[in-house]
């Protein structure tokens, strides 16, 4: 299809040059055939098409090989001037229309796609396909990238797309600049092909992320949709529309922010889940007490529901409402009207302040002026975005919410390891003294850091151990979690969860959870564990080891070991 495009684009602009320069060929062919000239003998000649075609061709080119297949009369000198100039000119058309064909913005924009189209058709890999450049995706590409994932970004701005391509990820992200909610877009990008596994839809605006969701689900009834979404509402409505996987900002740092401040231990594994490096013996529980917020937006409505559900006192206060400006008649952010209102509505006998607004700077200004008035008060900030982190961490703020890294984090979770995604459903259903009992166990077991990690019991990620089951062997995780230095003990391994292939969730399975083929294992280990694990599960070697506590003979050796049985009889 877009080869046609490009054909008949070349074909539309080069049309009437090439019949320029065509008839002025023929004019000057049919001159030189009509026109007579004298050969050697003095006799009287007319050059056939050939000869004529031959010289007019040469001529054109200036490369000058002289008259022939005689020197010409003075009437052929006279038309062969006279074809140089109608020649050059039509030659100067020609090559002035390519330049402007080869700067033309629908051709270039045509190759793009052709090229864009082949690489698409060409991807065997599972990839998946995000909508929007920005300061999320491009975290997220970061993400996804390091997990070796094939990624699809198209953006309506080429500036955008330019950006990314000079980001150089590796593995290479195919980007395209085209028009987000079109079918036809979303089909070059490969959203109806069997790997395309994800679609991601990040923008701000709901109604373009539910018409956008909508016609992904049209075009691939399995692909997973991936949407982020403002407000409860919205959430509702697209649970209603069938999309199950739902990116609530607001709602997630409402979470995680009731998490940390009424379950602690819970807050420590959600974060371990999302990868940050805490320290395993000593992390930061939020204080007890008044709470203040300053700004009611959609995520100071979020954190309020959370402290409420927490049992925890907390006032409003709004700095950046249009009453505040008109009641102290300044725009300044810090002054001292603002002080009286931090001082009014408690902030020194507040043990927290949370500056949730959708700016930055007036977040910092919120948050430094709370500190001079009451140096201990522990301090919450809003990030609205990721560039802006050195401000923050130079700002000293003690605990900061960058919206969009959470987002990135969950759906990099989503799409990179859903059964970690599924875990933290399940996390957030249990109590604090569960959590206890779970962090006991992780400290216990190492002071390193601790890597996540999912594995499903098929051949491609578990080669040994699906061929040994697929035989009628039998093994449980309390073998596969021992020692390859010393098999009667136990690596610094735990499972946090196992999903067979009906479904069904074991949370934490004990040892003597027999493994089935196509299981999913959700495994947390230090990195020394998690090498002896997969050599387990994917080298014969290693797994007869670990099953039988000998070494598994190949070859002359194994011959020698049955004539060894033999004479033992």
């Amino acid at each position: 299809m877009h080869s046609n495009n490009i054909l008949w684009i070349v074909i539309r602009r080069m049309r009437t040059p090439l019949l320029v320069i065509i008839i002025t060929f023929s004019i000057s062919i049919l001159g030189l055939v009509l026109i007579p000239g004298i050969d050697n003998n003095g006799h009287i000649y007319h050059m056939n098409f050939l000869d004529a075609f031959y010289f007019v061709t040469f001529m054109a080119s200036t490369i000058g090989f002289g008259e022939i297949p005689y020197e010409f009369t003075y009437a052929q000198r006279l038309w062969v001037l006279f074809s140089i100039y109608i020649s050059v000119i039509g030659w100067f058309y020609a090559i002035g229309a390519l330049v402007t064909l080869i700067q033309d913005k629908k051709l270039i924009s045509e190759l793009k796609i052709a090229k864009f189209s082949k690489k698409i058709k060409n991807l065997k890999e599972y990839f998946v396909i995000i909508l929007g450049y920005n300061h999320t995706t491009k975290d997220l590409i970061q993400r996804l990238s390091a997990d070796n994932k094939r990624i699809v970004v198209i953006d309506k701005n080429q500036e955008k797309i330019d950006e990314l391509e000079l980001e150089n990820f590796i593995p290479e992200v195919y980007a395209i600049s085209a028009n987000i909610d079109s079918p036809d877009t979303l089909r070059l990008a490969g959203i109806a092909k069997r790997n395309c596994k994800a679609i991601i839809v990040l923008f701000d605006n709901d109604f373009k992320n539910t018409k956008i969701a909508l016609l992904a689900r049209l075009l691939n009834q399995k692909i997973n949709i991936i949407v982020k979404s403002s407000t409860k509402e919205q959430t509702e409505h697209l649970k209603n529309l069938g999309i199950k996987s739902i990116i609530d900002p607001f709602n997630l740092v409402a979470n995680r922010f009731f998490l940390a401040i009424s379950a602690p231990n819970l807050w420590f594994l959600e974060m371990l889940i999302f990868g940050h490096k805490l320290d395993i013996k000593d992390y930061e529980a939020l204080p007890k007490g008044k709470y203040i917020i300053c700004g009611y937006g959609r995520m100071g409505k979020a954190l309020r529901e959370s402290l409420d559900k927490a049992n925890i006192e907390c006032s409003f206060i709004d700095l950046k409402s249009a009453a505040h400006k008109a009641k102290k008649n300044s725009a300044i952010f810090g002054d001292a009207q603002d002080y009286k209102e931090l001082v009014k509505a408690g902030v020194k006998n507040a043990v927290a302040i949370i500056a949730a607004t959708k700016d930055d700077l007036i977040n910092l200004t919120i948050l430094r002026a709370a500190k001079k008035i009451n140096p201990d008060i522990y301090t919450i900030g809003r990030e609205n975005t990721i560039d802006d982190i050195t401000i923050f961490n130079s700002a000293k703020i003690d605990r900061v919410y960058i919206l969009e890294e959470i987002i990135s984090e969950h759906v990099h979770r989503l799409v990179s390891m859903p059964l970690a995604y599924r875990f933290l459903e399940e996390l957030h259903k249990k109590s604090n003294d569960w959590g206890a009992d779970l962090t006991k166990s992780l400290k216990s077991m190492t002071n390193e850091d601790i890597e996540l990690f999912e594995v499903r019991i098929v051949k491609k990620e578990a080669y040994a151990l699906t061929k040994y089951l697929k035989n009628g062997g039998s093994i449980n995780l309390g073998l596969l979690a021992r020692s390859l230095g010393d098999r009667s003990k136990r690596s610094k391994i735990v499972f946090l969860m196992v999903k067979n292939r009906k479904e069904e969730v074991t949370l934490l399975p004990d040892d003597n959870y027999e493994v089935k083929v196509s299981d999913r294992l959700l495994v947390a280990s230090t990195q020394e564990a998690r090498e002896d694990f997969e050599l387990i599960i994917n080298n014969d070697n290693e797994l007869y080891y670990i099953l039988t506590g000998k070494e598994l003979r190949f070859g002359i050796y194994k011959f020698f070991d049955k004539i060894a049985k033999k004479g033992d009889k």
